[in-house]
């Protein structure tokens, strides 16, 4: 698995201690995103920039930072470096995003600058956390005390998305017409080690296909022409997607594929394909893609 980490905290206090954070993680093999240079080179307003960063806004340099949040995926997560739990105004801000968007969130120390609720599990140093990560090979999962479950409850509910709408995908491939074509399906630790299909969610300005053909590529490395729709429904309670409080439409396609030749990134651990009823009797799949996979058997298999 490849974890990748961004570093935040206040770099006129802190610089020297996120320096030090920065060669930890990267020692152990953990990617850092950010920041990519520790050359201190010019102050705007209080403002540090750093190098090949002096003429520009430092508004345009803080948000460019934040993109790199879009960046981590699955086993990406954010590292507050805040000795004395001082936090500080640009990496509160970029606390908000990062929350927004569901980023997993760990502090050297507890913050003491603003009034946010985080488990005493993710208040850990960064070599603690190193070691939980390389041991466990996940990320550590934050242990709610009992007295503050309410706390972590609101918070979770304030910043989950209400809704996403995602384009999932029965991709098969048949090696002969005298056989039934086969289908991939994948390993996920988002469904508790469950197999399911490809798919995610559609970015913003982006059509049902072009993201569902985008996800494919990047989850497999496979190409495909998408052939019909299948379905589309509202995600199946407790179907144990492993961020409870989102929810999804599902928008699910057959989709071709020219190749069985699969390349996985970090979203799923392992890979099979099999005819589709095959798979329905032997694997344990997670509801949606069970339910999609039945419909597929139904309406388009055997037609």
């Amino acid at each position: 698995m490849k974890f990748r980490v961004i570093l935040h905290g206040s770099f006129g206090r802190h610089f020297a201690e996120i320096r030090t954070a920065n060669k930890v993680f990267k020692a152990s093999g953990i990617k850092v995103l950010a920041p990519v240079s520790f050359e201190i080179t010019s102050i705007k307003d209080t403002f540090l920039l750093l190098d090949r960063e002096e003429n520009l806004d430092p508004r345009f340099v803080e948000l460019r930072y934040l993109h790199n949040l879009q960046k981590l995926g699955p086993n990406g997560f954010s590292y507050f470096i805040n000795p004395g739990g001082y936090i500080g105004k640009s990496a509160a801000f970029e606390l908000g995003v990062a929350l927004t968007l569901n980023v997993p969130c760990y502090f050297s120390h507890t913050p003491k600058d603003l009034p946010v609720y985080i488990a005493k599990s993710n208040i850990i140093s960064v070599e603690h956390l190193v070691e939980k990560i390389v041991t466990n090979k996940t990320l550590p999962q934050a242990n709610l005390q009992t007295k503050n479950s309410q706390l972590y409850q609101m918070m979770q509910q304030l910043i989950a998305p209400g809704s996403l709408v995602a384009a999932g995908g029965i991709i098969e491939h048949q090696t002969s017409a005298q056989y039934l074509p086969e289908v991939l399906l994948v390993k996920t630790h988002k469904w508790g080690n469950k197999y399911s299909m490809v798919g995610g969610k559609v970015r913003r300005g982006e059509r049902l296909h072009q993201a569902l053909l985008r996800e494919i590529k990047e989850e497999t490395g496979l190409s495909g022409e998408i052939e019909s729709h299948i379905c589309t429904f509202d995600q199946i309670k407790n179907s144990g997607y492993y961020q409870e409080y989102i929810h999804h439409m599902f928008v699910d396609y057959v989709v071709k594929a020219s190749s069985k030749k699969v390349r996985l990134n970090d979203e799923a651990q392992d890979y099979v394909w099999l005819p589709a009823e095959q798979a329905l009797a032997e694997l344990d799949i997670e509801p949606n893609a069970r339910h999609t996979l039945e419909l597929y058997t139904q309406q388009v298999l055997f037609v």
